[in-house]
């Protein structure tokens, strides 16, 4: 499975707080708290080396908040900051797209005018060394942030090509490195459609990618659209509604709800939509989640697409950002989010209106499994969460030619399958009452 190590946004659908007031706590809370710092002092005098104090802090906080929730969590101000630079959708970087294989960074393509592209770098190549730190037994996500760093400075590399007779070096100064939200290509009649993640950047990416697929295929000629959502792991709430704000003219798309049934919001799609009425078909799997189930939750639930894979992820729950000054950030869940039929996916996902299992690959076999949300330790249950659970194996194949779900979708689009749940019958959409 390949690992676009570009992809920035988690797994999370994000609002934005400049600060929310707290209530104070009780007496017998303070009280409590006393005791934190009884211990705190005891380790910070008595332990058998001297602790780094300010970690300790920092994993205190983290320990509170994962009692609550697999999401909720405190970020330093370099995660704060990497959180920032992942949603506004570009870093400072060469310009790579990357994934790991036999312990070394494989190059899978380099990114048009940026300076990976311009120093040479190809695709195909293996990064044996990062500023002269050998890659062997870093994880890719290690091997990514060291390839990132502050805008012209310079990195250097070393390659292993294949009919290269010994290692190359190169030296790459970084550059701004916008992050491809959406990809787009045209697959003969059909307009493919893969959003990666939910970054600043996905609406006007997504609305590029539509022009640039009408201008190529005729009105009368193009069959209807495939928007892709696998191994989506969501990113901001408000891309998810404009996402889905693109296919639809009315109704409903998302609500939020907190513990106060006053804080309830509601976000409606307004007029306009950019494909025209064009037939829609949504693939989803294990590795769709938070942003991604709104939009296929919406875009079901109204009627306006039929959606085809497996299972999601199953993560309904809303994360608020507020920033702790110099010191950070808290990511706290704050709220639910429901489908327009009033509907919390949270431990339960998506279901497809036509399920269609991709087949994993005989190396794979035994070594990727379903993954959801119902499975994470201490989640939040779902109004209608079962046994049954979330999630599915969340898998896409390199080649089209070997992706029996987007081949599906694209035969039913074109007739050459018929199926009772596509096309969707507008008149049949589930509203909350």
């Amino acid at each position: 499975m390949l690992v676009g190590a570009l992809m920035g946004a988690t797994a999370m659908s994000v609002l934005y707080s400049a600060g929310i007031p707290a209530e104070a706590a009780g007496t017998s809370t303070y009280k409590e708290l006393s005791i934190f710092g009884d211990v705190f002092e005891r380790i910070r005098s008595q332990y058998v080396t001297p602790p780094d104090e300010e970690k300790l802090v920092e994993n205190a906080i983290n320990g509170m908040l994962s009692s609550l929730d697999p999401h909720s969590s405190y970020m330093n101000a370099k995660d704060a900051a990497d959180m920032q630079t992942q949603t506004k959708g570009e870093f400072g970087g060469i310009g790579i797209e990357v994934t790991m294989e036999d312990e070394l960074v494989k190059v899978i393509t380099p990114i048009d005018d940026t300076p990976g592209a311009r120093a040479g770098i190809l695709a195909g190549d293996f990064i044996s060394e990062i500023n002269g730190e050998a890659v062997r037994g870093l994880q890719l996500p290690a091997a990514v942030e060291k390839m990132r760093g502050a805008v012209n400075t310079p990195i250097k590399l070393t390659i292993l090509r294949k009919g290269a007779d010994k290692p190359i070096d190169i030296t790459v100064v970084r550059e701004i490195i916008p992050i491809r939200a959406v990809k787009s290509r045209v697959e003969g009649d059909v307009g493919y459609l893969r959003v990666i993640s939910f970054t600043d950047k996905t609406y006007d990416d997504l609305e590029a990618a539509i022009v640039k697929i009408k201008a190529e295929v005729p009105a009368d000629k193009l069959k209807g659209y495939v928007l892709d959502l696998r191994l989506n792991p969501g990113g901001l709430l408000d891309q998810a509604i404009y996402v889905s704000d693109a296919f639809l003219e009315r109704g409903e798309v998302v609500s939020t709800r907190s513990r106060d049934p006053e804080d309830t919001r509601r976000f409606n799609a307004s007029a306009g939509d950019l494909t025209d009425g064009k037939p829609l078909i949504v693939l989803v799997n294990g590795g769709s989640a938070s942003a991604s189930e709104i939009v296929a939750g919406a875009l079901q639930d109204l009627r306006r697409a039929t959606v085809l894979g497996t299972r999601s992820f199953g993560k309904g729950s809303v994360q608020t950002i507020i920033p702790m000054g110099e010191k950070g950030a808290l990511r706290l869940t704050t709220a639910l989010y429901y489908t327009p039929s009033g509907k919390s996916i949270q431990g339960t996902g998506i279901k497809p209106d036509i399920i269609v299992e991709q087949p994993l690959p005989e190396e794979l076999q035994g070594r990727v499994r379903a993954e959801g949300e119902s499975a994470l330790p201490g989640h939040i249950q779902g109004q209608s969460e079962t046994d049954e659970g979330s999630g599915s194996v969340a898998y896409v194949p390199p080649e089209a030619k070997d992706d029996i779900q987007l081949n599906e979708a694209l035969d039913l689009l074109r007739g050459a399958k018929t199926d009772p749940s596509f096309p969707p019958d507008p008149n049949k959409a589930v509203v909350e009452k």
